[in-house]
């Protein structure tokens, strides 16, 4: 792929090799669509192989959210579809897997609500920087599946188990202070000054050894490599959970701006 084929991330080139990725679909809060999810594993390879490019910011379009999480529309095709759900499954792998080899530093700004794939970008970025007033949430057991295409392979490193555990199992959301100050998060700043900062940050790593930030990069991603066989298995425990009962009713609560009432919830009938 170009840069020109991606339909829903713009790029722009600052100096000194610096790359700015924007996710672009403001309608809709940069909500992911099946387009956009297959983009984000195609994006790191094409920056890999960019001679022009030495570092990538990645941040999303307006002002209300870096990416609100996956686009019910497409939420709903993949809910007890099979097929639909062993593509989601190849490609979650994918954007975890293709960032990870990306030997190019990734800084993330996140400047709003970051949610779903998009939250696994911010995450998964070499350095994050989020907004004050930002939000995040991996949100998907209030979807009624397991926090899988992400979460299992970095939230524990980054704010340790007791916090993953709490967040992921709650799908409570954090603000910008309380995500630095867990350590999910690099940075924390004003929202008015993210995107200097990002690019500030994103210029100095520009201007040092390339060789010896990338070789610091992929050792230490060597921390994220040895947890795959946990990632691997949650991302497996999130599809088997597209397909259940639950997540048919997860998508209608959320639909309907009402709580869940997921079936696996229910206590059994005590025979008299």
């Amino acid at each position: 792929m170009h840069y020109e084929d991606f339909q829903f991330i713009r790029f722009d080139r600052h100096p000194d090799g610096v790359l700015l990725a924007t996710l672009n679909r403001p309608e809709v809060m940069n909500a992911t669509n099946g387009l956009m999810h297959w983009e984000l594993t195609q994006l790191w390879s094409v920056v890999q192989a960019d001679a022009q490019t030495k570092v990538v910011v990645v941040t999303g379009a307006g002002e209300r959210a870096f990416s609100a999480g996956g686009d019910l529309a497409w939420v709903e095709q993949i809910v007890g579809n099979p097929r639909e759900v062993a593509v989601v499954q190849q490609e979650a792998a994918a954007i975890v897997y293709n960032m990870l080899a990306c030997e190019k530093p990734i800084v993330s700004a996140i400047n709003g609500t970051a949610v779903g794939a998009g939250l696994a970008v911010a995450l998964l970025a070499d350095i994050s920087i989020i907004a004050d007033g930002a939000r995040l949430t991996d949100g998907h057991v209030k979807l009624g599946v397991a926090a899988g295409d992400h979460a299992a392979i970095v939230w524990p490193l980054l704010c340790g188990i007791a916090k993953a555990k709490y967040y992921l199992m709650t799908a409570d959301f954090l603000d910008g202070k309380e995500a630095e100050r867990i350590g999910l998060v690099s940075l924390c700043v004003p929202g008015a000054e993210l995107m200097d900062r990002a690019l500030a940050v994103a210029a100095r790593l520009a201007q040092g050894s390339q060789t010896a930030i990338r070789h610091t990069k992929v050792a230490l991603n060597q921390w994220m490599r040895m947890a795959g066989p946990i990632f691997d298995h949650s991302l497996a425990l999130e599809m088997q959970d597209f397909l259940g009962e639950d997540a048919a009713e997860g998508l209608d609560s959320v639909r309907g701006k009402r709580p869940p009432a997921f079936p696996s919830a229910r206590l059994p009938e005590v025979s008299s």
